[in-house]
C-alpha cells in the first residue's frame, strides 16, 4: 500500500540523495560571480572557475600569458566581486621588499620608530608583472604568503582575512624577466595559463567594448561575497568528504612526479594537499559534499605545471610540464 500512495517510482527515489552540508548558497554565489564577470570578461570560462576554486580553497593564484589578454582587468574584476579590500602592486626592477612590506619611520612626536603598512596588507592583492622584480623583493613574499603573516623589527602583523594574491607574469622568454624561484611557486595554489581568444571570442570582445562607449568596467560590477559568508563556505567546504582511495589517489599521482624520468623535479607534499583542497572546492560548487576522481583530475595540471620541472633533454624536445602530468594521470588506475 505505501508503494501505490507514493508518487515517485522506487527506482527514481533511489537516485535521490540529500548533501549533509548546505551548499545551495554558495553553488548560488559561484553562479552569481561568474554572471557578473561574464557582462565584461567574454569567454575565459575555465580562468574564471579556477580563480573562484582557488578563493574558496583558501589559496593564491599565478596567472601567465602573453600581455593584452586580460589577464590583469580579470583579476581586478575577479576582486570587484567580493566585498573587501583589494590593492595592487606593480612590480618593477626598482621595487625593494620595504615598497610591498611596509617600512618603520621615526614619529617625531613621539621620538618613536612606528610601522607604517605597505599595500601587501589589504585582502585581495594582484601583483602585476611579478617576475619583472629582482629575487630580493619576490622573497619578501614568502613568509606573507604561506602563513598570513609578515614579521617586521621582532613584531609580527597577521593579515586580515581573507587573504589571497593574484599574481600575473609574463612567459619568462620576455625582455627584462626573472624566473621564480621553485620556493616561491610552490606558494601558489594553482597556475593558470592564459592563451589568446579564438576568432568568434575577439569579435564578441571588440562589439562589447564598443557597446560599453568608454564606460569603466569596473563600475557595472556588482558585489556577490561579504568576508562572513566567505568565510562560512570555506568552513563548509573543509566538511567535504575526501574517501580514502581518493586520497590514495591523489598521493600515487604526485609521488610517480618524484621518479618520472621526464622530471628533474616533482612535487612536493604541499601539492598533495593542494590538489585535496581545490578538489573539495571543485565538488562544493556542485553542489557535492564528497569528493570524486573527476575532482582531482580538474585540479592536477593548475597545481603541478609550476611544480614540477621537466629534465633538460625533454625540455628540448619541447615537451610540456601539462604533457608530463596526463601522462602520470594516464598510468594510475583510477578509484571505484
Amino acid at each position: 500500500m505505501e508503494e501505490q500512495n507514493n508518487p515517485t517510482p522506487k527506482s527514481d527515489r533511489n537516485l535521490e540523495f540529500t548533501t549533509r552540508i548546505p551548499l545551495e548558497e554558495l553553488k548560488a554565489a559561484v553562479e552569481q560571480i561568474k554572471e557578473e564577470l561574464g557582462k565584461i570578461i567574454i569567454g575565459q570560462h575555465e580562468f574564471i572557475e579556477l580563480l573562484i576554486v582557488a578563493l574558496l580553497a583558501d589559496g593564491h593564484v599565478l596567472i601567465e600569458g602573453v600581455p593584452g589578454i586580460a589577464k590583469t582587468i580579470t583579476a581586478k574584476l575577479f576582486a570587484k566581486t567580493l566585498d573587501t579590500d583589494f590593492s595592487r602592486l606593480q612590480f618593477t626592477p626598482d621595487l625593494m621588499p620595504s615598497d610591498v612590506l611596509g617600512t618603520s619611520v621615526l614619529n617625531m612626536k613621539t621620538s618613536e620608530f612606528e610601522f607604517k603598512k605597505g599595500p601587501i596588507f589589504s585582502n585581495i592583492v594582484l601583483i602585476d608583472e611579478i617576475n619583472r622584480a629582482p629575487a630580493k623583493t619576490q622573497a619578501a613574499l614568502f613568509e606573507v604568503m604561506e602563513e598570513r603573516q609578515i614579521t617586521m623589527d621582532g613584531t609580527r602583523y597577521d593579515m586580515p582575512p581573507p587573504f589571497m594574491v593574484l599574481a600575473t607574469q609574463n612567459p619568462v622568454e620576455q625582455e627584462g624577466t626573472y624566473a621564480l624561484p621553485e620556493a616561491q611557486l610552490d606558494r601558489f595554489l594553482f597556475k593558470i595559463t592564459v592563451n589568446y581568444p579564438s576568432l568568434k571570442e575577439e569579435i564578441d570582445i571588440l562589439t562589447s567594448h564598443h557597446a560599453r562607449k568608454g564606460k569603466m568596467a569596473v563600475l557595472q560590477l556588482n558585489e556577490v561575497l561579504t568576508p562572513d559568508a566567505l568565510q562560512e563556505f570555506k568552513t563548509q567546504i573543509h566538511e567535504v568528504v575526501v574517501e580514502e582511495k581518493i586520497l590514495s589517489y591523489i598521493a600515487q599521482i604526485v609521488t610517480k612526479t618524484r621518479n618520472h624520468p621526464h622530471l628533474f623535479l616533482g612535487g612536493s607534499p604541499r601539492a598533495s594537499l593542494a590538489i585535496m583542497n581545490a578538489s573539495k572546492a571543485f565538488a562544493a560548487i556542485e553542489g557535492r559534499d564528497f569528493v570524486t576522481p573527476e575532482d582531482v583530475k580538474k585540479t592536477l595540471v593548475p597545481v603541478l605545471r609550476h611544480r614540477i620541472i621537466l629534465s633538460p633533454e625533454r625540455e628540448m624536445e619541447g615537451m610540456t610540464t601539462a604533457q608530463v602530468v596526463e601522462m602520470i594521470t594516464q598510468s594510475v588506475e583510477i578509484p571505484r
